[in-house]
């Protein structure tokens, strides 16, 4: 198994070197003739699933039986090269018909207005955005087992579907790893005279595989959506909410880190990339907070690093601490070389005073910064610009600061029955005109909000849009 899961990486390593190549004849036939057509189906399964995560498992079936079949068909010894070619255009016109079989995408009419190889690159490049949440429910045991000896193949195709899709931001080779360890433990355990010990054992084998399968999924999920910069932004006011007696220059390394490591790592087809500097990045954490915050030191205690970051990720923000007024940048070192960071370490005190604002507020108020810096330091005037749209921030944004903190702080606090029950009063008083129907949208708004949103891995392209 080893063994296959190297030739799949190494597989891997073509896809990534031939990005945006993906109907040349040479490299899917290489793949094909090396992975032989049983790995090159199981690899097709995840990367269509990956690639098209809102895809229904009929639509990805198609597809993957289309390109399995044109890679045995084309890519036998003495086939004439037009084979492949004729066998793609086939393909892609059956992807611009109106009744294809294969996963819709918003993108595809676009690709279907060109013609011959642009057509193909063009629907090639083609993929979904990452699903807000996992959707992967592991059935008990007695459940796989069921399933898998009703029809192994089935089974262990709609798992990779299903996995693959759920946790498609993974890096290619953990989500490689973790599905084949997973479809080696249904298969051993199914078999076995004692198979409740044996799903024990193995799950604790793969506990550490399975954390950091979520784990960088959501990281790299995250940083498809905000990108380097901004994905340090983020990691910096999380931990600023954590840890608000830590000062900027303790914490600002380590944003930097973790940004780093998300482009090092999200598309990295190394086998290790994810699990060696997320453990290396874990240990930094671990050595600059332990002595400043109890509840790190207790996240850093055990002796598996994968277990420590889960839980450092996992630790709601602490109570804000009673500190001095933060001094606003100028308007001259907002426009100058160093503007952007004087702007962070400006958002950054806002996170640490108001340690309940979510995730999604706060890069809102990345976004606008960035944008006000745009705006107004290529003015003739800077300041008389900034000066104006400060006046006009501070008139509109200490409401809406004090909203979503009171929100989120009590989710955060609070039971969820009682948290819904105080905020049904809320509204009651705050909202007297509104009929019953009304009261009750907004609740839901409220309570949708607060239970996606105010979470540590709240979903940022859902929560954006929620703001």
């Amino acid at each position: 198994m080893r063994a296959a899961l190297a030739l799949l990486l190494f597989l891997a390593t073509a896809h990534a070197a031939h990005r945006g190549k993906a109907y040349v004849r040479e490299k899917v036939c290489q793949e094909y003739r090396m992975l032989g057509k049983e790995n090159f189906r199981t690899l097709t399964i995840i990367a269509n699933s990956r690639k098209y995560s809102n895809g229904t498992f009929e639509e990805i079936g198609h597809l993957v039986r289309e390109i399995v079949s044109l890679a045995e068909t084309c890519c036998a010894d003495g086939v004439d090269p037009s084979c492949y070619d004729a066998g793609s255009t086939a393909l892609s016109v059956k992807s611009c018909s109106a009744d294809s079989p294969f996963p819709a995408h918003p993108g595809t009419a676009e690709c279907c207005a060109h013609e011959g190889l642009e057509r193909k690159l063009c629907l090639a490049a083609l993929q979904h955005p990452p699903q807000p949440l996992p959707r992967y429910l592991q059935p008990s045991d007695k459940e796989l087992c069921q399933a898998f000896r009703q029809d192994p193949r089935e089974f262990a195709d709609r798992f990779l579907y299903e996995y693959s899709s759920s946790y498609s931001q993974a890096p290619l080779p953990v989500l490689l790893g973790s599905t084949r360890t997973f479809l080696s433990m249904v298969s051993t355990c199914c078999i076995s005279s004692a198979p409740t010990a044996c799903f024990l054992k193995e799950k604790l084998e793969r506990k550490t595989l399975s954390l950091l399968t979520l784990t960088s999924h959501r990281i790299c999920s995250r940083f498809s959506v905000y990108g380097k910069d901004k994905v340090s932004f983020s990691y910096l006011a999380s931990l600023a909410q954590k840890v608000p007696i830590a000062s900027f220059e303790d914490l600002l390394p380590l944003a930097e880190d973790a940004a780093e490591l998300s482009s090092q790592c999200c598309d990295s087809v190394a086998e290790d990339c994810m699990q060696k500097k997320l453990l290396e990045h874990t240990a930094k954490v671990c050595t600059a907070l332990s002595a400043q915050d109890g509840r790190f030191a207790d996240c850093c205690k055990g002796k598996n690093l994968m277990e420590n970051h889960f839980c450092i990720l996992a630790l709601p923000p602490a109570p804000a601490p009673k500190l001095p007024e933060a001094s606003e940048p100028t308007n001259k070192e907002l426009c100058g070389k160093d503007g952007a960071l004087h702007a962070t370490r400006s958002l950054f005190e806002l996170a640490r005073r108001h340690p309940s604002l979510p995730d999604a507020v706060l890069a809102k108020l990345y976004d606008s910064s960035g944008k006000l810096r745009g705006e107004c330091c290529s003015t003739k005037d800077p300041s008389a610009c900034l000066d104006s749209k400060r006046k006009q921030m501070e008139a509109e944004l200490p409401p809406l600061l004090e909203k979503a903190s009171q929100l989120c702080g009590q989710y955060n606090k609070l039971p969820f029955l009682e948290f819904k029950k105080r905020m049904r009063e809320s509204l009651t008083q705050t909202e007297p005109e509104a009929s019953p129907a009304q009261l009750e949208r907004l609740l839901e708004q409220r309570v949708s909000f607060a239970s996606t949103c105010c979470l540590p891995d709240a979903p940022p392209l859902l929560c954006a849009s929620k703001v």
